[in-house]
């Protein structure tokens, strides 16, 4: 039966796969509900045979049934995503196939809009940020590391993959060479700011050769990511700070204020480094947005 089939493709996704507890957990229930609306569909528990026999009409019901028990698009799609991975299991495992699940099409999910953070909380972080630590010279890497995140845009990836050698520093360079998605590389300004930070941090940084990190861990080895969010969740706490304040927030911070004091679209996307003009079209949308708050507060009959 379908059940069994179902209940051999989560063990191989959790087994062979490695796929998360949670993953597996989703998968599993996103085919019980495709599962039981079959049931009811057909009249009957659908075996394999029922399954390769599948028409794009049976398979669009089961959307059309999905959205009216308001499931969103996002959920939709999760669920087509789960059944077209199960489906492929039977064809690679059982040799049970169905060519209808091609013709559907996956439902249109929005891209959720950047959350940036406003110009003072941003420039509160970059200047004060301090985790739980009372180590003078972690409090300046870290005041180093987010104010170069919010100076320059970048992903924490792209900071914490920097080189002592590529530091931009006061009266040496006033350019950042940044390696990021794709291995694609940019040069970003850097501001004054942002140079005089990094220099305070390489002054007590323990191994300042040009090779070796610039952002460096307790141990002295390349400074860990979630090292970073959750200094930034510390702080966090401290300041009052929204639930988005976050590293990459300091990112679409950057971005969004850009836009805002009249920098063009063109040019905010060679310094993010998107290789489509579409992904920073979302920051207009995002001063869209404010614009209309700032309305809707303040007009008279807003």
């Amino acid at each position: 039966m379908a059940a069994e089939a179902a209940g051999k493709f989560l063990a191989w996704l959790a087994t062979e796969r490695r796929a998360s507890p949670l993953t597996v957990a989703a998968y599993g229930t996103s085919l019980r509900r495709f599962l039981l609306f079959l049931t009811d569909h057909l009249g009957g528990e659908p075996d394999l045979a029922a399954l390769a026999t599948l028409s794009a009409a049976d398979l669009r019901a089961w959307l059309a049934h999905e959205a009216n028990r308001k499931a969103q698009n996002a959920t939709r799609a999760r669920h087509l995503s789960a059944v077209r991975s199960f489906f492929k299991f039977l064809a690679r495992r059982m040799g049970v196939s169905n060519p209808q699940l091609a013709l559907l099409s996956t439902p249109r999910v929005a891209r959720p809009l950047p959350r940036a953070l406003t110009l003072p909380q941003a420039r509160d972080v970059a200047e004060n940020i301090i985790g739980t630590s009372d180590d003078p010279a972690i409090q300046t890497r870290d005041v180093a590391l987010f104010t170069l995140l919010y100076g320059c845009g970048l992903r924490i990836s792209e900071a914490l993959a920097l080189d002592v050698g590529a530091a931009p520093l006061p009266g040496r360079q006033d350019m950042l060479r940044v390696v990021g998605k794709g291995s694609k590389t940019r040069i970003v300004p850097v501001l004054p700011v942002v140079r005089d930070a990094i220099a305070a941090w390489l002054r007590v940084h323990p191994t300042p050769e040009p090779d070796a990190p610039l952002f460096t861990g307790a141990r002295g080895g390349r400074l860990n990511p979630r090292i970073a969010q959750r200094t930034m969740e510390q702080y966090r706490a401290l300041a009052g700070l929204p639930y988005h304040a976050t590293p990459h927030a300091l990112r679409h911070s950057f971005a969004t204020h850009l836009l805002a004091d009249g920098a063009d679209l063109r040019t905010i996307q060679d310094l993010l480094g998107h290789a489509s003009l579409s992904t920073t079209q979302r920051y207009t949308h995002v001063d869209t947005a404010a614009l209309m708050e700032v309305w809707r507060r303040s007009h008279p009959r807003g």
